[in-house]
């Protein structure tokens, strides 16, 4: 007779059952997987319970990351296939964490399909805000996703959003963050929260404000966004009649609409600049045109620090997450080298922070903007800024982080990091630090070589510490 476990839809106890079978040495074939009538429900129970008691399973980390993402997956076998992997790495067959197995492309293919799920809701989840109302969370969203990734996302909002309250609804389940702890419970709403949000009319009078009729690419904007999040979008609901109005005419007079209305000529040329949308405008570097990168970034990202730091670090170029939140080094490059310069003992709000280049230069990967490093024409476009940011902050020491930092630093396109790395040189009267980027630690290709590039990081900036108090 088959063995029947009944499972709620996680991990956990799905983890915490396969190890009692794979205990008893019980055959996938002789296992019957069932879910509960609730199934797609995070936080149903178990029906049946099972021995917490059995021996952990020694698994590779990548396994385990792999099952733990697929098991997200939305489909009525997931639990069957995955005691089916598990059964076949126990029996010594370690090709099935390989893409080239058949079991194994089809567990990569589910992870990679939750990892896509998960961005997806990062992205197009809108919140709105609600009447403040006691114990009510602020900010509610509604989300439909395919796969089970509610939990992971909901833990992301947390980090993301700090102690302001809300709520993510979907149809099988719904999470609350209090500003402290994350409440789980079954569904509450059928379909998007009918609110009059004043910050979603802000955010569609400035959707309308942005778009180009004379740039408009229908088929990019529909590859980009999936139809299935256009109707929980709050522009879904007016996109339709702006596509509509570029086609009947206003792609022709370009950005301002004024421009139809004068006497004369039916098509007035006008130049790409003017066909621009009015944008308000805080400082010169913001309206930078001298190289083409500005088109596809966000903003421009300044500078940051004291109005005179004795060191200065100069990066490449903002990342993803520096182009949206228009400060540099806050992403995961910014990271390490925060614990570089704990170690080396130097505050950061005691040094200036910039990038040769101000603007992120990128390549899309599917959905990604992935990073691609600045042609010598854009590090010497930019140059100028950085030229005005040393006369202004008056380093005795400057930081090059990286190779396109020591090239507009020096001014120089073939100079080369190898030979300054530990060498500190003299350049119109300061010293110049070369060490490598941050972002070369998080991709080197072994853990050796990122623990060397980390060190010499850090050796750096202890150089430039020295080389302050030398001076003093």
């Amino acid at each position: 007779m088959n063995d029947v476990v009944r499972l709620a839809q996680s991990f956990d106890e799905w983890r915490a059952a396969a190890r009692e079978l794979i205990a008893r040495g019980v055959a996938p074939a002789s296992v019957q997987w069932q879910s509960l009538l609730g199934d797609g429900d995070l936080f149903a129970a178990m029906a049946e319970a099972t021995d917490t008691s059995a021996p952990p399973l020694r698994l590779p980390r990548q396994l385990v990351e792999l099952l733990e993402s697929a098991a997200c997956f939305n489909v009525a076998d997931r639990w069957a296939f995955l005691y089916q992997v598990l059964w076949r790495w126990q029996q010594g067959q370690h090709d099935v964490i390989s893409p080239a197995d058949p079991d194994g492309a089809r567990l990569h293919g589910m992870a990679k399909a939750v990892r896509r799920e998960e961005h997806d809701m990062h992205a197009y989840v809108r919140f709105r805000e609600r009447p403040q109302e006691q114990g009510a969370p602020r900010f509610v969203a509604w989300f439909e996703p395919t796969h089970d990734v509610l939990p992971q996302v909901a833990r992301h909002f947390a980090r993301r959003m700090g102690n302001i309250s809300w709520m993510i609804a979907t149809p099988t389940a719904t999470m609350m963050w209090d500003g402290e702890t994350l409440h789980t419970g079954p569904a509450l709403m059928r379909g998007p929260a009918d609110i009059d949000d004043a910050g979603e009319a802000l955010w569609l009078t400035y959707y309308r404000s942005i778009f180009n009729p004379a740039r408009l690419n229908a088929d990019l904007l529909r590859s980009h966004i999936p139809s299935r999040f256009w109707k929980n979008l709050p522009e879904g609901a007016i996109v339709p009649a702006m596509v509509s109005g570029a086609a009947n005419g206003e792609r022709r007079t370009g950005q301002t609409a004024t421009v139809g209305q004068r006497s004369g000529a039916t098509m007035i040329p006008i130049s790409p600049e003017r066909a621009q949308p009015v944008r308000e405008l805080s400082t010169t570097l913001d309206q930078c045109r001298r190289c083409e990168l500005w088109q596809s970034a966000t903003q421009a990202v300044p500078g940051v620090g004291p109005a005179q730091a004795a060191i200065m670090l100069v990066g490449e170029q903002p990342g993803d997450q520096e182009d949206l939140a228009g400060l540099p080094f806050v992403g995961p490059a910014g990271a390490v080298l925060q614990r570089a310069m704990q170690e080396a003992g130097i505050a950061r709000d005691s040094i200036y922070l910039t990038n040769a280049v101000k603007h992120f230069k990128w390549e899309p990967r599917g959905k990604r903007r992935l990073h691609k490093t600045p042609a010598q024409r854009e590090i010497a476009a930019c140059h100028d800024w950085l030229e005005q940011e040393l006369a202004s902050v008056q380093p005795q020491v400057v930081v090059a982080l990286g190779s396109t930092a020591l090239k507009s630093i020096l001014q120089d396109g073939a100079a080369t990091m190898t030979p300054l790395l530990g060498t500190p040189i003299q350049h119109d009267g300061r010293w110049v630090v070369t060490v490598y980027h941050p972002s070369y630690v998080l991709r080197a290709p072994d853990e050796a070589m990122q623990r060397q590039a980390y060190r010499v990081i850090v050796e750096g900036l202890r150089q430039a510490l020295s080389l302050i108090h030398h001076q003093a």
